[in-house]
């Protein structure tokens, strides 16, 4: 075969390999979803394996402020509310609203939506923001973090997606200060 043949054959073979790893990254994101990552800044224990929320046994989704020049959609913290109670209760978090509850709080720093550039290297999308974890009745900042909710495949974007990763970063941040379960 003429060298010309070998490097269609190669660029064939390139080409169908890169669109199987695209489908199956796709396919990944249909099941698995935004992800979401957190970064704590202010951490809520003096040690890493300290226990510091395990007198809490509810958890809430506090007020996020918009502090991104009113271009985060209004709808983002509905999606992110609505994913925050399956996260919590797949992660086997107690929910008992008449016990001790502690409220997570903050602010949007940053919110991306895919563009054209974006799609050409990539679909990338995400929300950043300033969390705070705060004891209901006093009112005490127990921690902070920077959560993230970030989209990379195209069957993830949109708003409800970044949302969704939102909600499991901050849900990972709390699971993280938690007690194992059956202590």
């Amino acid at each position: 075969m003429s060298k010309s043949v070998w490097m269609v054959a190669l660029l064939l073979a390139a080409t169908a390999t890169a669109g199987c790893t695209t489908a199956a990254k796709e396919g990944l994101g249909v099941v698995r979803g935004a992800s979401g990552v957190y970064a704590p800044i202010q951490p809520a224990a003096p040690a890493a394996d300290a226990h510091p929320l395990a007198e809490y046994t509810n958890f809430e989704l506090g007020t996020f402020t918009d502090d991104f020049g009113g271009k985060v959609p209004t709808d983002l913290m509905m999606y992110a509310r609505a994913e925050f109670s399956k996260q919590l209760a797949g992660k086997k978090l107690p929910d008992n609203p008449g016990g001790k509850t502690l409220v997570i709080r903050g602010r949007i720093l940053h919110y991306e939506s895919a563009d054209t550039l974006g799609m050409a290297i990539g679909p990338l999308e995400e929300v950043i923001a300033r969390a705070e974890m705060v004891d209901k009745e006093t009112g005490n900042v127990l921690g902070v973090a920077n959560v993230v909710g970030r989209t990379t495949v195209r069957v993830n974007l949109g708003v409800e997606k970044k949302g969704q990763g939102l909600a499991k970063a901050i849900v990972e941040w709390i699971d993280s200060l938690y007690p194992p379960r059956g202590q």
